[in-house]
């Protein structure tokens, strides 16, 4: 069976204009009430939901709804490994919200608070952050950033790149609404706000939202001469979450970094920062041939290097070995609770020593369950191109 989302098969197209539907609000309603037997009977629930999406097309989650809801789409998020703490998930709603000054205010709030806060700086908490829906046929907020901290990516006139390249398009673009970068290698890219009455509003994050940690190695002192930092939230604001129905095109969200997305993969793929080639001449590696291992012993340090400096700085992290084991362990929980757990092969596998750890020997679930976050073609365009249509040449 191909199930939508998983590896190179899209999900189902959503539809703006359609109003919600009435069996996947009742699905999502029945479960929610069934998992929080507080909330009591569903039935009168139901009747008033069934009336709303009638009259509307559309219904309104009740703040309990809503908080359950999306811990809900949390833990049936295939592709994300540290689902053992999805109760933990701090929900601020934000449906209040309308302009974009409003809009940036809170983000930058929802950084802060998922960084730890003043009384807690570095321990990093899962938040999300839950604005106004989209009502069928009405324009909607939203944030074009794949994620609430980046950084830029330049092409230099010689044709090498400085920064992120992932992010090239994104910067131009940017730069056309009339951003200007450093043009460093960790500049950190506005947020771009699209609401309905003001168009598209670029805003610059204070220092206090981004929680940057410089990256050191517990043996290397040259490590530090190469300059590299990394921010400590991850915040994805792109995603579009769907509970009962009902759709949150702008609902950023954070856990806390697993060090191999940082070593094995930001600052290691080619296609990246591709620090590799660099640390491996400051090693006095042989790189003249693959079967010295140069790759892989880079990356090891490079690992170490980030785990060292986030716990130097007192920035929450964790290892893959530890969180493929607590995945192991959210397994068994849901499996006591009676619940599947979809779990996306590629992505929950670490891209670092996958072999040795709990997670690769097994299979999975591929499956489809709501409620749940999803990336729309539009969206993405947006967050890789700056522009709804995807940019060439």
């Amino acid at each position: 069976m191909i199930v939508p989302g998983y590896r190179d098969h899209p999900t189902e197209r959503w539809d703006p204009i359609a109003p919600v539907d009435p069996g996947e609000a009742e699905d999502f309603l029945r479960q929610c009430y069934l998992e929080n037997a507080r909330l009591g009977p569903v039935e009168p629930r139901l009747a008033i939901v069934r009336a709303q999406i009638a009259a509307t097309g559309g219904y309104v989650h009740t703040t309990e709804e809503l908080a359950y809801g999306a811990k809900m789409a949390w833990r049936n998020a295939s592709r994300c490994i540290g689902r053992l703490y999805w109760r933990s998930l701090v929900v601020l709603d934000r449906r209040r919200a309308r302009t974009a000054d409003d809009i940036f205010s809170l983000l930058v709030h929802h950084l802060q608070v998922a960084g730890g806060g003043a009384d807690k700086p570095g321990a990093i908490r899962p938040v999300i952050s839950i604005f106004p829906p989209a009502l069928p046929g009405q324009p909607y907020a939203r944030v074009w950033n794949e994620q609430l901290v980046r950084y830029a990516g330049y092409r230099t006139e010689d044709g090498s790149s400085v920064g992120d390249p992932r992010n090239e398009q994104f910067t131009a673009a940017m730069q056309g609404f009339g951003w200007r970068g450093k043009g460093e290698a960790f500049d950190v890219l506005p947020v771009a706000i699209e609401t309905p009455g003001e168009g598209v509003r670029l805003y610059e994050l204070p220092e206090r939202a981004i929680h940057e940690v410089p990256l050191t190695h517990p043996e290397f002192g040259w490590f530090a001469e190469l300059g590299m930092r990394w921010h400590a939230v991850p915040a994805i604001a792109n995603m579009r979450l769907t509970i009962g129905g009902v759709q949150y095109p702008l609902a950023p969200f954070n856990g806390w970094y697993m060090g191999t997305e940082i070593g094995a993969r930001n600052l290691a793929d080619e296609d990246r920062y591709n620090m590799l080639p660099i640390v491996a001449a400051r090693m006095g590696l042989d790189t003249s041939r693959e079967s010295t291992l140069w790759r892989d012993r880079v990356l090891v340090e490079l690992n170490r290097a980030v785990l060292h400096s986030f716990e130097k700085a007192g920035m929450k992290i964790t290892d893959h070995h530890t969180e493929s084991a607590r995945f192991i362990t959210h397994l068994r929980n849901e499996e006591k609770a009676g619940r599947r757990v979809p779990a996306d092969w590629s992505w929950i596998v670490p891209p670092m020593s996958g072999g040795i750890t709990p997670v690769f020997h097994r299979y999975y679930e591929e499956l489809d369950l709501r409620p749940n976050f999803y990336l729309d073609p539009e969206a993405q365009a947006l967050s890789q191109h700056g522009s709804r249509c995807p940019v060439t040449g």
